[in-house]
């Protein structure tokens, strides 16, 4: 009876799981060579760190599998060069005029940058961003992010535009680009290893498109298990259209092809020409800007993720979460620099309307443009209105949902003079802290104006912040003493406290929410 009792008391005990140890690195890792699922990848040797590019995760996703789900890829004999970017993914060059190695349908490849001796490192899957529209993941140098925060970084393509999200009902709900980041991350649990990193500690990252993107995996059931933490860069992630809206965008894209009929579509739109498919179907409108990307109620995205993020429907993961102070300045910019114009006093309230909708009048007298404005000043006031009700406020009412059930780190990059492109130094208004900017200062992107001691200390700063929540899953481990510690989000409402990272030194503050008018925006909201 005794022992009886002892067994059962034992049986009440909660063990906590054991950590497994990460697998070993390839044993040629150091140099440059390592043995992957599919087959032996040769990399680059580079001063502190090993780079693989262009690696396949899944199946081209061509002929019968173009508007499938990713499929395995297959193995490959001997070595394969890993040397140079594999193809882009097929998109609207318009808007991206390309990063010098080609579009493709065959384009599911990704990159890695392993620190020199990586061994059991955390890992960082970097999910790009451009409306779902452009862009790649090769454009994302990730070199001085790997050996200055000693962490492995991947970084990947996945389908976009047409190819990646028409949701056509002969084709079936859409969501292949979000299909594809999945297959990435489970290549990235079954290959990391051999890279030096451990599939036990990944955080998924994006900015903009890729940070939809992250929150879209925090709700998906099939991105479950395939990462610890979560980075959320610039994301509108309440910016998501619904499976019925996309099915009526969808049809009218087949007919605009001369594919009309539901019963031959499928077989009409694969017999397409990739080139015909570069332009995306459009799905969110915001001003002269318009997005692609996930339909959600899907079986891939049940819900949109802001509805669920702080439940039990969500992952329950750490976050660091925030947006740029001018997040909207970009957007006016690439359009001035197409097209040499500027909105006027007489285009604000369309481009409003366009943006938010039933609420344009209220958004209208709480933001309004002052009687006189030049059309700079009218630039300006739009970006502000965007920036705080699309990027800003959303952004802190998802921090503060999932500050809930987890520890959330909010920031706002504020550096008034960022680095740029050289063609956005020379606007007829300023650019400031906008879309995107922020990300030259984890990444070397090509083009970029050349930053200031203070900026390339900032640089520095955020490579140390971001590494070691990636590691630690808090920005403040391991970081020098200088650096001010980042208190965690204790607001429900997400009003802080905030990291403001600026050149001049950056510093919790705790007037983003008066800032950006978030209690006008949280009565819209509710």
């Amino acid at each position: 009876m005794l022992l009886g009792l002892w067994l059962a008391g034992c049986a009440t005990e909660k063990a906590e799981p054991a950590t497994p140890a990460p697998p070993p690195p390839d044993p040629g890792l150091d140099s440059g060579l390592v043995h992957t699922g599919g087959g032996a990848v040769r990399g680059v040797v580079a001063d502190g760190y090993r780079l693989f590019y262009g690696i396949p995760y899944a199946a081209p996703p061509v002929g019968a599998l173009r508007w499938q789900a990713p499929q395995p890829a297959a193995g490959w004999p001997g070595e394969r060069d890993a040397t140079r970017p594999g193809p882009r993914c097929i998109q609207d060059t318009r808007r991206d005029p390309g990063s010098g190695h080609g579009d493709s349908e065959d384009c599911l490849n990704l990159n890695v940058w392993s620190p020199a001796g990586a061994r059991g490192l955390p890992v960082l899957v970097w999910i790009h961003g451009g409306g779902f529209a452009s862009g790649d993941g090769a454009m994302y140098n990730a070199a001085r992010l790997a050996t200055g925060g000693n962490v492995v970084v991947v970084t990947l393509n996945y389908r976009l535009g047409a190819l990646g999200f028409l949701a056509h009902s002969a084709l079936g709900e859409g969501n292949y680009g979000l299909a594809d980041q999945q297959a990435a991350l489970r290549w990235v649990a079954d290959n990391i290893g051999g890279f030096g990193g451990d599939p036990a500690k990944v955080t998924i990252a994006g900015e903009s498109a890729g940070a939809m993107s992250v929150c879209d995996h925090l709700v998906a059931p099939g991105s479950t298990g395939l990462f610890r933490a979560a980075i959320i860069a610039s994301g509108p992630c309440q910016k998501q259209t619904d499976l019925t809206a996309a099915r009526i965008v969808s049809a009218a894209y087949a007919r605009d092809r001369g594919c009309p009929d539901d019963k031959t579509a499928a077989a009409c739109l694969r017999a397409l020409p990739a080139t015909a498919l570069t332009s995306p179907p459009w799905y969110i409108h915001m001003g002269d800007n318009w997005l692609t990307g996930p339909a959600t109620g899907t079986s891939l995205l049940p819900v949109n993720p802001v509805d669920r993020l702080g439940t039990e429907n969500a992952a329950r993961v750490p976050m660091l979460i925030g947006t740029t102070a001018d997040e909207f300045t970009l957007f006016p910019a690439m359009q001035y620099l197409r097209t040499r114009t500027l909105p006027t006093a007489a285009d604000y309230s369309r481009l409003i309307t366009s943006t938010f909708g039933s609420h344009a009048a209220v958004v209208l007298a709480e933001y309004p443009v002052a009687p006189g404005a030049t059309d700079a000043q009218v630039v300006l006031q739009y970006a502000r209105t965007v920036t705080d009700g699309v990027f800003a406020c959303p952004a802190a009412r998802m921090a503060g949902a999932q500050s809930a059930v987890a520890p959330v780190y909010a920031y706002q990059f504020n550096d008034p003079d960022a680095v740029a492109p050289e063609s956005m130094r020379h606007l007829p208004f300023p650019i400031g802290a906008g879309h995107a900017l922020d990300l030259r200062y984890l990444f070397d992107i090509a083009g970029g104006s050349v930053p200031d001691a203070a900026q390339r200390a900032l640089s520095a700063q955020m490579i140390r912040y971001w590494a070691a929540f990636v590691t630690n899953a808090t920005p403040n481990a391991e970081t020098p003493d200088d650096d001010p510690d980042w208190p965690q989000l204790a607001d429900a409402a997400g009003a802080g406290p905030v990291m403001s990272l600026q050149p001049d030194g950056s510093r919790p503050i705790s007037t983003f929410a008066g800032d950006h008018r978030c209690a006008f925006w949280a009565g819209l909201a509710a």
